[in-house]
């Protein structure tokens, strides 16, 4: 910093909470946060205020694009070293990202791990006892779309084994930081039990990577490119 942003520093150290405010509304007049405030002629601290006084499915919504963006800005770029591009997904597809690397080409689902009563979900005990799975915490990560709806006569909420590659789990929920993440192989998840070509909705996420998951999103494509067959702790 400069000399003279070093003393306004220390201004602002020394000076009252009420002051401060003073200094950070005269700031915002001139600084705006986001491109978005101007767009809809209002401010971040009002957004977030609306935010804030959302139900419930709408604060789910907002965590979940939050994970997608994370996605983007915290993960790509590692990605984009090694040669891959992020492609423009055209139209409504079953996934958030679409990869390209010379000839192979990657989907990406990207959720976030389910919360309830504001604490991180675990997967039920009757469903972990038929589970080969040695950690001692296992969540759970819903994986179906948000809105519901028919196309065809069949429902579109659920998703079918090839709507996607590799699903991306954010584990906020449960360690507090938005930019971790783990991942796994689309046809590894668990299928339903009466329609064995779609997905079933609540899939079992370890609190540390395993031979099923990792925390290493370049590994988890390794294991899609080779196409080992799997399936979730079988």
């Amino acid at each position: 910093m400069s000399e003279l942003t070093d003393r306004i520093c220390e201004l602002i150290d020394g000076s009252s909470e009420g002051e401060r405010r003073l200094v950070l509304n005269y700031l915002r007049q001139r600084v705006p946060v986001h491109p978005l405030e101007q767009q809809w002629s209002t401010t971040a601290e009002a957004i977030l205020t609306a935010i804030a006084r959302s139900s419930d499915l709408t604060l789910r919504g907002i965590r979940g694009i939050l994970a997608e963006a994370t996605f983007a800005q915290a993960v790509l770029p590692e990605l984009e070293s090694d040669g891959w591009k992020a492609v423009a997904i055209v139209g409504d597809q079953p996934y958030d990202f679409l990869l390209e690397r010379s000839d192979a080409r990657v989907r990406i689902q990207v959720k976030l791990q389910r919360r309830e009563a504001g604490v991180p979900k675990e997967y039920a005990a009757r469903s972990r006892a038929s589970l080969n799975c040695a950690s001692e915490t296992v969540y759970v990560v819903e994986v179906q779309k948000t809105r519901s709806g028919e196309k065809k006569g069949q429902k579109t909420r659920p998703y079918r084994f090839g709507d996607f590659d590799i699903l991306a789990v954010n584990l906020q929920p449960s360690t507090g930081d938005w930019s971790r993440f783990i991942y796994t192989v689309g046809n590894w998840l668990l299928p339903r039990r009466q329609q064995r070509e779609l997905i079933e909705i609540f899939q079992p996420v370890p609190n540390c990577p395993d031979e099923y998951w990792t925390d290493n999103l370049s590994r988890c494509i390794e294991w899609f490119l080779a196409g080992t067959e799997k399936r979730l702790y079988a």
